[in-house]
C-alpha cells in the first residue's frame, strides 16, 4: 500500500511539472507612448520582441532562435512593414525591402566560411 502511495505521489509531481513547463506568457511594458511585448519559448529564452502603438505594430521587432540568436530584425510602421529587414539562416543572410508593406527588393548573401554575423 505504501508503495501505491509513492507511486501517485510521484505521478502527481511528474503531472504538475508538466502542468507548469507550458510557454510562459508574454510580458508586456509601457515605454513612454510605446507598449513593448516580449514572447517566449516554453523554456523560458525569448522568441520575440518588439513594440506596438495604438494597438498596432510600430518600431523594431526582432524574433530569436531556441539557442538565442536572431533569426530576423525589421521595422514596422503603424502595422505595416518597411524598409530593410533581415533574415538569418545557418549560413544564409537575406536582405528585404519593404514599401507599404510590400516587398521591393531581396538580396542574399550565402556564407561559405561562416562569416555571416548576427550581431
Amino acid at each position: 500500500m505504501k508503495k501505491i502511495k509513492q507511486m501517485m505521489l510521484i505521478g502527481a509531481l511528474v503531472v504538475s511539472s508538466a502542468v507548469m513547463a507550458q510557454e510562459k506568457e508574454p510580458v508586456f511594458e509601457q515605454q513612454g507612448d510605446l507598449i513593448k511585448g516580449t514572447f517566449y519559448y516554453e523554456d523560458g529564452n525569448i522568441r520575440q520582441e518588439g513594440t506596438y502603438k495604438d494597438g498596432e505594430l510600430h518600431g523594431e521587432w526582432v524574433s530569436y532562435n531556441k539557442e538565442g540568436e536572431k533569426t530576423t530584425i525589421g521595422q514596422y510602421e503603424r502595422g505595416q512593414k518597411t524598409g530593410k529587414w533581415f533574415f538569418w539562416t545557418e549560413d544564409n543572410l537575406t536582405e528585404v525591402d519593404y514599401k507599404d508593406s510590400r516587398i521591393s527588393s531581396v538580396n542574399s548573401w550565402k556564407s561559405e566560411s561562416g562569416l555571416v554575423s548576427r550581431d
